[in-house]
């Protein structure tokens, strides 16, 4: 088999390998594609944040695989700070993120004797928080949209109080 698929590789720049999955509850076929040519696409993005919050980033995010031109792949969308980060969450209800940042304020207080506080009471439980959340987010990419759920959107969680202009690197890789 793997002389074969060496073979078909070496002939093709797309290789199809239909597999059926009668027998697995999930789903009835999968198709594995095998990528011997990815594009990538890389582009930074400037978001000015209200302050403390949410902001949605994701049609932003879109707009750049969009650009890409890229139909099947995977979008990774880095947040270069430490006091602020991204998070996949609901987008429909507004208590959900409500919630969040009350549970997250309760995690990481500012009323903590905490020892680095040179930006101010707000500066060390911002990095606490983005600690416990992530600098990046990885969405993959099907017919050149991203493949989020229903109910899902891309945020960016800014954890200090005043405004800032946080920097964003999007890299999109796959095939067009």
């Amino acid at each position: 088999m793997k002389q074969r698929l060496g073979q078909h590789i070496g002939q093709m720049a797309d290789w199809h390998l239909d597999l059926s999955l009668e027998s697995s509850p999930l789903t009835a076929r999968s198709t594995l594609l095998l990528m011997t040519e990815a594009r990538w696409f890389q582009e930074q993005l400037v978001v000015e944040t209200p302050g403390k919050g949410f902001t949605d980033i994701t049609a932003r995010i879109a707009a750049v695989v969009e650009r890409s031109r890229i139909t099947l792949g995977l979008c990774v969308v880095f947040i270069r700070h430490t006091s602020a980060s991204l998070i996949i969450q609901e987008n429909a209800d507004p208590a959900v993120l409500a919630d969040l940042e009350r549970w997250m304020s309760e995690l990481a207080p500012e009323q903590r004797n905490w020892q680095h506080d040179d930006e101010g009471p707000d500066d060390m439980p911002a990095h606490a928080r983005g600690a416990l959340t992530r600098t990046s987010e990885s969405i993959p990419i099907s017919a050149g949209r991203l493949a989020l759920g229903t109910w899902q959107a891309l945020y960016l969680w800014e954890h200090r109080h005043r405004p800032h202009r946080r920097e964003l690197v999007v890299q999109v890789c796959g095939r067009a």
